[in-house]
């Protein structure tokens, strides 16, 4: 059995994606930063439909703990699936912010950095041992990098970083057929910089070709795709999973 990685998978576009790759027969560990009783209901919900989960606290930007999560991933291969190597990595988790420019703090523009393109950097880093040949590595990226939104500069900036990662990943990590890819989310329904009101929803709806804003399932059907046989010939693109934003 393959088993994945799903960084931020205890709600959102991370959640839906556990219980995708679950569906395609996946092991799945999620991680989770605070909120433990979401991760678990994401556990209990694949675990009740006859797959196996477990679920793992890490804060992707703080590195020096990487090395112990590597440690707690080996051990819950080993006790859950009986396995030793890992099939894939989703680099999802991370924050919003919606602020102008000229108002962003040093401290905020940081912490933007080491969740969105430290963290993925070196995470990946430390988990390639325990990658298997043939894994796939997942990294969620944004619209926001294609189109110009006023107030999320950092965001952007630094989800545009792993777009190019990325495609760095691919070439460095091909001789062991190591596929790199990102998805790139358009206008998604999710909680992320504070979710939705209906206002921003009808904005953003207007934008988008197909004149709706995107579920999390939506995002996470490709996410489960790229880590599976059917996306092994899928390698070091970016995937816009957006409806026809801004075209």
């Amino acid at each position: 059995m393959s088993v994945v990685v799903i960084t931020g998978g205890s709600r959102g576009i991370g959640a839906s994606a556990a219980e995708h790759c679950a569906q395609r027969g996946m092991g799945v560990i999620v991680t989770y930063k605070r909120d433990a009783d979401s991760a678990t209901s994401v556990v209990e919900r694949i675990r009740a439909s006859g797959g196996k989960a477990v679920a793992l606290e890490l804060d992707v930007a703080d590195i020096s703990r990487f090395g112990s999560f590597r440690d707690a991933v080996q051990r819950s291969l080993q006790a859950t699936w009986g396995v030793t190597r890992l099939g894939g990595l989703v680099n999802n988790g991370g924050h919003g912010l919606f602020n102008p420019l000229d108002t962003v703090t040093e401290a905020q523009f940081d912490g933007l950095l080491n969740v969105h393109l430290k963290g993925p950097f070196f995470l990946t880093q430390t988990l390639l041992p325990l990658m298997e040949e043939g894994a796939s590595i997942v990294n969620l990226t944004s619209a926001t990098t294609r189109v110009a939104t006023a107030g999320v500069a950092p965001y952007a900036a630094f989800k545009g970083g792993l777009d190019v990662l990325t495609r760095y990943m691919a070439k460095e990590f091909g001789p062991r057929r190591i596929r790199a890819n990102s998805v790139s989310p358009g206008a998604i329904r999710t909680e992320l910089g504070g979710g939705l009101n209906e206002e921003f929803e009808t904005l953003l709806a207007s934008q988008t070709a197909l004149g709706r804003v995107g579920e999390v399932q939506d995002v996470a059907r490709v996410i489960a795709m790229l880590l599976s046989e059917e996306g092994s010939w899928i390698n070091a693109q970016t995937i816009e999973v957006s409806g026809g934003y801004f075209i």
